[in-house]
Order: structure tokens, then sequence, then C-alpha cells
């Protein structure tokens, strides 16, 4: 296995501070070494204070910064993205659960009871929803994947997974408010 390791440690400390937002930009050079072969470190690494480390550098093209520095982030972390609700409505929730479980949905997906999901009438397929059970405030977020619910007034039936997040599987069903996650 190959991976990216910086030449030095003047340049692993640079990478580290312009990581930390603490420099606007600094040439890094990275070197491929084999981890397959064991390496043999003779003596502790000394930290140098920022001035120095910076006077150490060496420069490097910018396409070695950008990739050693993409490499030490960690490439699982998402961005972050503004979250906004729009108000749908109110109106008694319930679940189903276990029963209905390897059942296909109305979007051809098998029915998983632990999945985020719900059932609704009208929403497109794939939307997103907060339900908030209006008794306690706990809320979760499910993607539309079946129809229904077609028994009385009720407006939407949850997953049992998502039932147990807003805490409604004792009573069987709950008035909720639904929003819109864009």
């Amino acid at each position: 296995m190959i991976i990216t390791r910086l030449r030095n440690s003047a340049t692993q400390g640079a990478a580290a501070l312009a990581m930390a937002g603490m420099m606007s930009s600094a040439p890094v050079q990275a070197v491929q070494i084999d981890v397959s072969v064991p390496m043999q470190i003779s003596a502790p690494v000394p930290v140098a204070a920022p001035a120095e480390i910076i006077a150490q550098a060496e420069p490097a093209p910018l396409d070695s910064v950008t990739d050693t520095v993409a490499d030490l982030v960690d490439p699982v972390a998402a961005p972050i993205k503004a979250v906004s609700y729009l108000h749908i409505g109110r109106g008694e929730a319930s679940y189903y659960g276990h029963e209905l479980a390897g059942n296909r949905t109305a979007s051809g997906e098998r029915f998983n009871p632990r999945a985020m999901t719900a059932a609704h009438r009208t929403l497109p397929m794939g939307t997103k929803l907060r339900v908030t059970n209006s008794a306690n405030g706990r809320s979760v977020i499910v993607r539309i994947n079946d129809r229904g619910p077609f028994v009385g007034r009720r407006i939407i039936d949850v997953s049992l997974g998502a039932a147990q997040e807003i805490q409604m599987i004792r009573s069987g069903k709950a008035m909720v408010t639904l929003e819109r996650v864009s």
C-alpha cells in the first residue's frame, strides 16, 4: 500500500498549520513511500515554533500542497449544508412495523421497519420530512418511499424505527407536525 507522506517535520508542521487555518498557504512537498516496508524512527522529531516551521518549509508546486492537505483531511466528512424546514401540516400519524417487513413499497424498494421511512398520500417519493411528535417535541427525519395512510384522518405512516425515535410506540398513533426538509 502506498500513501503520501510529508518530506520532513518542518513541512509537516506547515501543513498542519495550513489545515488549521493559521496560514494562508505554505508550500509543502509530498513524497510517496511504501508503508508495507517497516520504518525505523531513530529519535523523536522536535516541534518548532510556527515562524521556524515556515522558514524551513521547502517550496513546492501548488498541486503538491493541495494533494497533501487533501490526503490529510478526513475524506468521509461531508461539508456542512444549511438546512431549512417548510411547514406542511399537522395531523395524526401512525406506524407500521415488522408485519410488512420485506414487502415492496410504492417506490419499489423493500420495506425495512428499522429504516427512517414513511408513507404519504401525495408527496413525491424521496421527499424528506421532519416529523415532530407534538406531545413530547421529539422529531425524526424520514424519507417518503410509500403511499398511505388510507385510514381515517391520518396524514402519515412512519416506519417502526421512526416511531421509536419520536416515542409513539406505546400509543400507536400521535399528533405530529410535518415539515419538508430542504
